[in-house]
């Protein structure tokens, strides 16, 4: 029953959240719902450490510990995105526009629950709809702001990603067609698993591209990235951290669950190729384009596609220590890049600006945004003890342990170049020398936008980034015990390819 209360429960919140009964009561019921739901979910998961799959419904409602792992990072984001989100929109909308802050709890709520339905439905039909619905609930809320530029953004990133999920639907018809070539079967992640060594090499591999391609849009592969650096500069800083460090995760767990059809013969090869190749692309540009950029939030959306990149090269690799290493990455990332896109949001209400060159100094400016922007930068480039370090390392070593010398010397080169490429923007940012001219008693001109003289941040936002930063210190030093396990079981999921 748990997970049908996970979905009743965003369900009731964004109803709830429609009730005109003043401003703070659409962001109250929010983030009790998405505490309630992070709770349920962390029930779920401890569940499936100790093996097998958490069923609701068979056949329909099902998750194992991979569904379980995506299932508590959708939740801790969501939770930490609604209590940002109250001090957020309290200081960027204006203080009549009740309607709108309803209808963005409203939104905000269906969005975390078509992304929770994802990795808890076990048909496959069903699952595409959860992830079509994810564009649909979350468009409106990247286009929040209705300014000419938020509305390009909100376009590209539907009009992208609605053709990808056209190409993942074919190619989930193919393998429908593949399935039902063997026998009356459910479209089931464990029926198809169970069917591939009799489906057809040529179904298999022709279903399984398209749908690598088609839901690799959504993830961000290069070349079918452009929408991500549109869409994420545009949207509220709390929507970006959902898009980037759960949406993309949730959509590439869906890819990533049809690795155990290629057990066996010559499609690990295949899979691992297409997965290696993506992968390596995707990081290699994005590390150079995070060189160039001039806005923080575009640059933190290049690193959502380096990060992608890099955990589908550790699926490519194969072997159980690869996969441990793609888990943990999954998590490392979606808890940093959750912090990042926080911090940045925090430095927007300090400055007004979203430009890298018009912002320096900011740590005297606003030493709070500045701290957290630092330590996300760090985190997120890969510095330690922090926990993207660890991850990267892991699956480093995992693929020096398998052999794959060139490919990991490609992987921690390109790893190194968005190293630089973060820390050199976010140096800047923090500790250059500020441009500012003094206006009055009670304001100051910072680059060319006119600022309060001393910030003072929202609590909600400052209990958000604290709470955030926690698991991206602590898992660099410390991994408890619960989700090593949780790791170990989604990693075993994906078998030995």
């Amino acid at each position: 029953m748990e997970l049908i209360y996970i979905l009743v429960i965003s369900l009731l919140g964004a109803v709830l959240s429609l009730v005109p009964v003043g401003r703070r009561f659409a962001p109250g019921v929010t983030v009790v719902g998405t505490l309630a739901v992070f709770l349920v979910s962390l029930q779920v998961a401890l569940a499936t450490t100790r093996g097998g799959v958490f069923i609701a419904v068979k056949d329909y409602l099902e998750c194992n510990s991979f569904g379980a792992l995506i299932l508590v990072l959708v939740a801790f984001v969501g939770l930490t995105a609604a209590l940002f989100s109250a001090g957020y929109l309290e200081t960027t909308v204006a203080a009549t526009d009740d309607r709108k802050i309803r209808r963005y709890y409203s939104r905000f709520n269906l969005f975390l629950l078509a992304l929770l339905a994802v990795p808890i439905l076990a048909h496959l039909a069903l699952v595409w709809i959860a992830v079509e619905l994810t564009t649909l609930m979350s468009v409106f809320l990247v286009s929040f702001e209705s300014t000419p530029q938020a509305l390009e953004g909100a376009w590209k990133y539907a009009v992208l990603t609605c053709m990808g999920a056209s190409l993942a639907l074919l190619g989930i018809l193919i393998l429908c067609w593949g399935l039902r070539l063997t026998g009356p079967a459910p479209l089931t992640w464990d029926s198809l698993v169970a069917a591939a060594p009799r489906i057809p090499p040529a179904l298999l591999a022709t279903g399984f591209l398209f749908i690598l391609i088609g839901f690799g849009t959504k993830v961000g592969l290069v070349p079918l990235h452009t929408w991500i650096p549109e869409a994420y500069s545009q949207a509220p800083s709390p929507i970006c951290a959902i898009l980037s460090g759960t949406e993309t995760s949730a959509v590439l767990y869906c890819i990533m669950r049809f690795l155990p059809m290629f057990k066996g013969g010559a499609g690990p090869s295949m899979a691992a190729a297409w997965f290696i190749v993506f992968g390596l692309i995707s990081s290699g540009a994005a590390a150079f384009l995070m060189l160039q950029t001039r806005d923080y939030k575009r640059l933190f959306a290049f690193s959502t596609v380096e990060h992608m990149g890099i955990i589908l090269v550790a699926a490519g690799l194969g072997g159980f220590s690869a996969h441990f290493g793609a888990m943990f990455q999954i998590v490392t990332h979606s808890v940093t890049k959750s912090l990042c896109f926080f911090a940045a949001g925090a430095t927007l209400l300090a400055t007004g600006t979203r430009s890298i060159p018009a912002i320096r100094g900011l740590i005297r400016i606003s030493p709070l945004a500045g701290v957290f922007l630092m330590v996300a930068g760090l985190g997120i480039a890969g510095a330690p003890p922090l926990a993207v370090f660890l991850s990267e390392i892991s699956i480093l070593k995992a693929g020096i342990a398998n052999g794959q010398y060139v490919v990991t010397g490609l992987l921690a080169l390109f790893i190194g170049i968005a190293f630089f490429s973060i820390m050199y923007q976010i140096n800047h940012m923090v500790f250059g020398s500020p441009e500012i001219v003094l206006m009055d008693d009670t304001s100051l001109q910072f680059g060319r936008t006119l600022i309060p003289q001393r910030i003072i941040l929202p609590v909600t936002c400052i209990i958000a980034l604290l709470i955030t930063v926690i698991p991206v210190i602590l898992f660099g030093v410390y991994l408890p015990e619960q989700l090593y396990q949780l790791l170990h079981n989604a990693a075993a999921s994906l078998g030995g390819m």
